[in-house]
């Protein structure tokens, strides 16, 4: 076979290919948008020049203190302007930028160091006392530096850092930042939770984060200076890459450094939000506020929201208050949202049940992902599109991470047969769109049927009375099998375990109905995910 002549004599040059890079946002904005406020934080209101300016300025000084390609830069950040500091400076030194989650133990903490081999740490002062310990767990020792939220007024200290004002100070606003010198370059490291073992660090790269970012702004139908609240943790997948789609289309980030409802509804109104994301449980939050917190809102506001599905109620106050909520599924492995349930115009017509019913699909995938299946994880086939045939949920492309840090054997079993295995299952709808229906370790095999325990968990929160419900497996002498569910009331209800069995019995299969309900608070991770394996752990012990 002869050569492609359309590659002769024409080669890349600097000319004609430059890797792809979501930091050019931030500075394409501040060149054309200098005066725009692209921060806001209290009494803080910044520019983008300022936000560029402050940026090169905190690579100058990491550059200055010897970090620079594959060096690893941690942050332990509330949702701050340090925060979105770190999201351009550490990768315009070429350092690899760590988001340490505020709410791990020092032990997690200190292991995520050490396997990150982190040379540098910048902390809030709010957490200075918790990465004091953690420091002295693990056996890295970088250089400290402390930031100084003047939204935080709290205790805490720590001594021997340094301050992070004066060291970005330091800095050459002017500084000639770096492109990575290839795309596949890791931006940033993201550790998973870690609830069956010692978290995986997922590795991201400058390619995938551009196009994910510019893919955010795309979905979300985010116009040019949109203003977006930031209730989701910049920790958490990076934001879900909208730190860097905030400067593709030189929006505005307000700042909040606690997500509580007074604050979420004070700048929904006065700052014009247009835009914000999180899990159902800040739905809740905004919805149950006080009447008095509360504001009338002229326009609609853009909601964003992944885990669970939000239950039909939720989403029916939510839309009476002025908001349009979407689903998105993702994980850490595909910087964050990947799918979205694309709401087609037709359905707003149906009824609120069925509408509930179609939101709690994931959807179909972004569009810088390119291929998304549900395949029979043995044979590698996809599964008959009937909306029943339960598979494992796959990505292909280029908003898949790099692998998993200083692990060739996680990353190998992962990505095996050129597909990313999620772990989840789900399913495919004659229409395309693809339901989680568990996670793979989450089903419950009774008496050789599988059940869904997502299925049981969405019957038990459309009960008015449960507010968080979690369904898990129960060993069962004849069937092997069958569902265990644990559940929190809403405040004020009260409901007993026969009627919410029945309740159950009118919404599902007789086989899928739980055999024993616990009334109990449900355990959670530090991120807020639900600890299915104490619960398992649970159902055991209640036979005994």
């Amino acid at each position: 076979m002869s050569a492609n002549p359309y590659n002769a004599g024409l080669d890349r040059t600097p000319a004609n290919y430059q890797p792809l890079t979501p930091l050019g946002f931030l500075e394409r904005a501040a060149s054309v948008f200098p005066d725009h406020i692209a921060i806001v934080h209290g009494g803080i209101r910044r520019s983008y020049a300022e936000f560029y300016t402050r940026a090169r300025q905190l690579a100058s000084a990491l550059a200055g203190r010897s970090m620079g390609r594959g060096d690893t830069v941690s942050v332990m950040l509330a949702n701050t302007p340090a925060m979105l500091e770190c999201h351009y400076g550490v990768p315009m030194c070429g350092a690899v930028l760590h988001s340490i989650n505020t709410r791990l133990d020092a032990t997690i903490i200190a292991f995520q160091l050490d396997h990150a081999m982190a040379k540098i740490v910048i902390v809030d002062r709010e957490f200075a006392s918790l990465m004091t310990e953690s420091l002295l767990m693990a056996k890295v020792t970088p250089q400290v530096f402390l930031y100084d939220d003047p939204e935080y007024t709290g205790p805490g200290n720590l001594e021997t850092a340094e301050d992070y004002e004066a060291f970005l100070a330091s800095g050459d606003p002017d500084f000639a930042w770096l492109m990575p010198e290839d795309e596949w370059d890791a931006i940033s490291i993201n550790y998973t939770s870690g609830t069956t073992g010692d978290p995986k660090g997922v590795v991201s790269h400058h390619r995938g984060a551009y196009l994910l970012a510019q893919g955010n702004a795309l979905t979300t139908s985010m116009a040019k200076h949109s203003v977006y609240l930031w209730t989701l943790p910049m920790f958490h997948c990076n934001g879900w890459c909208f730190p860097w789609t905030l400067s593709a289309i030189v929006g505005t980030h307000i700042c909040l450094r606690q997500v509580r409802s007074e604050p979420i509804w004070r700048a929904l109104a006065e700052e014009r939000v247009t835009h914000l994301c999180g899990a159902p449980i800040v739905m809740s939050l905004i919805e149950s506020a006080p009447d008095a917190e509360k504001r009338t809102l002229n326009r609609r506001v853009q909601f964003f929201t992944a885990a669970a599905p939000p239950p039909e109620g939720l989403l029916a106050s939510m839309d009476a208050a002025g908001f349009d909520v979407t689903h998105l599924y993702g994980l850490t492995e595909t910087y964050g949202p990947a799918v979205v349930n694309e709401w087609r115009g037709d359905w707003s017509m149906l009824s609120g049940p069925e509408q509930a019913r179609l939101k709690a699909r994931q959807g179909v995938r972004y569009l810088p992902l390119e291929q998304l299946d549900v395949l029979d994880p043995d044979t590698m086939r996809p599964v008959p599109r009937d909306g029943q045939t339960i598979g494992e949920v796959m990505f292909r492309g280029n908003v898949v991470m790099k692998g998993y840090f200083r692990n060739i054997e996680a990353t190998q079993k992962a990505l095996a047969d050129g597909w990313f295995h999620s772990g989840d299952l789900g399913v495919v709808h004659a229409d395309g769109y693809i339901q989680l229906k568990d996670r793979s370790k989450d089903i419950i095999i009774s008496g050789g049927e599988n059940i869904s325990s997502i299925e049981v968990e969405e019957a038990l929160y459309r009960h008015p009375a449960v507010a968080v419900a979690a369904v898990v497996a129960m060993p069962h002498g004849k069937w092997g099998e069958t569902p265990c569910a644990f559940v929190e009331l809403n405040s004020g209800k009260d409901i007993d375990e026969i009627t919410l069995r029945n309740w159950c019995r009118a919404h599902l299969a007789s086989f899928k109905v739980p055999s024993k309900i616990v009334f109990e608070v449900i355990p959670r991770t530090s991120t807020g995910k639900i600890q299915k394996f104490v619960l398992r752990q649970r159902a055991s012990e209640l036979l005994s």
